[in-house]
């Protein structure tokens, strides 16, 4: 519709007039998903540890009419109290800009469109309760998408489908091997990554019973 619009505006006053009228629908659309997707994302923040969080989408009016329309959208964010906002890409780190999008997806799930997500770096600086957050937001996208998650948290592994290990074999040329661990491999990763180099029985049943708790919360919350 857009496409049409901008086509139309340079050709005549009422072609113009025509592009304001649907733009003036547009904006009013536009304002109450704002407002609602605003409300979601600080909430979805404030659940993965962005206690002090303060988000807002800014739109800002473009000269001319273009294919996407006439706003100009941005995302402001401020992480600590007494920050102003500032656009998100100047203020955040890799690992916060990726539990950001984590926040943004997990909301957008049923409607996106993009098949698979690659997070990486989104245990940075983590753990604990908001390395299970973490986790069980990607259980929800991964309702509607293929994730793959690069991780060294068992929290968020444990919560995972499918866990590969990635080995890189001695030679001359680099390469790296995928393997996927089923069953007592894939609970023994977990209890390694636990654990570290010695894996006790203490740290096995802990990583065995983590696992079983991951799919009891698959199993319940989200059906």
């Amino acid at each position: 519709i857009m496409k049409n619009i901008a086509a139309t505006t340079g050709k005549s006053k009422p072609g113009r007039s025509k592009a304001e009228s649907a733009v003036s629908g547009s904006d009013r659309d536009s304002q109450e998903l704002r407002e609602s997707l605003t409300a979601q994302t600080t909430a979805a923040l404030q659940d993965l540890n962005f206690l002090d969080v303060n988000f807002a989408i800014d739109f800002r009016k473009k000269k001319n009419y273009t294919d996407n329309g006439t706003d100009d959208i941005q995302y402001l964010i401020s992480t600590n109290p007494g920050e102003t906002l500032k656009p998100l890409g100047q203020i955040v780190s890799g690992g916060e800009l990726s539990r950001i999008m984590l926040a943004l997806k997990a909301i957008l799930a049923d409607r996106d469109e993009i098949e698979t997500l690659i997070f990486d770096e989104i245990d940075t600086g983590i753990s604990g309760r908001t390395a299970q957050k973490v986790s069980e937001k990607m259980a929800v996208i991964g309702q509607h998408h293929q994730v793959l998650c690069i991780t060294h948290l068992p929290q968020i592994a444990a919560m995972a489908d499918s866990i590969l290990d990635r080995e890189a074999p001695e030679g001359t040329e680099t390469i790296t091997e995928i393997h996927p661990l089923e069953g007592e491999d894939s609970i023994q990763e977990l209890a390694r990554l636990l654990g570290g180099a010695e894996i006790t029985q203490a740290v096995y049943q802990n990583a065995k019973e983590m696992k079983e708790l991951a799919q009891v919360h698959k199993n319940t919350r989200l059906k």
